[in-house]
This record gives C-alpha cells, sequence and structure tokens, in this order.
C-alpha cells in the first residue's frame, strides 16, 4: 500500500518537473559565483594572489546570501568547474547543441 502511495506521489511531481523543464525553468539555487566574481579570482591569481587573500573581496549579490561573502571551497569549485569546461569545449558546445535539440523536440508543432 505504501508502494502505491509513493507511486501516487511520484507521478504528478516527475510530470510537473517535465513541464516546468519544457518552460525553461529549473529548480535548484543560483549560483554563489557569478562569472564576474569567476574573472575577477581568475584575474587575482593570475597576479599571484590565493584564493583564501581573494575570498574576502569578493560579495554575493543576490540570493539567501546576498552581501556576503562565498565560501573558499565555493571558489575551488567554481575554478574547477572552469578547468572543465576550458578543458573540454567541444563536449560542452556538444552538450549545449544536445540540450537545444531536445528541447526543440519537446516543443514541437504547437
Amino acid at each position: 500500500m505504501a508502494e502505491t502511495e509513493r507511486e501516487n506521489i511520484r507521478e504528478p511531481t516527475l510530470e510537473g518537473l517535465e513541464t516546468a523543464a519544457r518552460k525553461g525553468k529549473y529548480g535548484g539555487r543560483l549560483p554563489v559565483i557569478t562569472d564576474d566574481m569567476l574573472h575577477t579570482v581568475l584575474r587575482r591569481k593570475a597576479l599571484g594572489g590565493s584564493v583564501e587573500q581573494i575570498q574576502p573581496g569578493l560579495i554575493i549579490p543576490t540570493g539567501k546570501r546576498k552581501g556576503q561573502n562565498p565560501s573558499v571551497a565555493g571558489i575551488y569549485r567554481a575554478l574547477a568547474e572552469h578547468e572543465r569546461t576550458q578543458a573540454y569545449p567541444e563536449a560542452v558546445d556538444t552538450a549545449r547543441a544536445d540540450f537545444a535539440a531536445l528541447q526543440q523536440r519537446d516543443r514541437g508543432p504547437v
């Protein structure tokens, strides 16, 4: 009986997520490290600064932690993601093209 109840909850949830995805809306928090922040971090690191020295000068512009400094770990995660993006640009381009094709397919003729 519990399995049936769980399925009854799960089906509309998945349908709602699918509908939101078709509209281009996705859940989750906005990224704390913006592109401008990342650019600042990269520039300052190139000048010889450490992440620990750079972090106090960064301010989160929006969201729950607006006005606070991002965590050092968050900065390192953003740097790692940037490195992955730079290491495999063709993979990123392919993923974006595949995603755009999926969106077009899902929209279809109205």
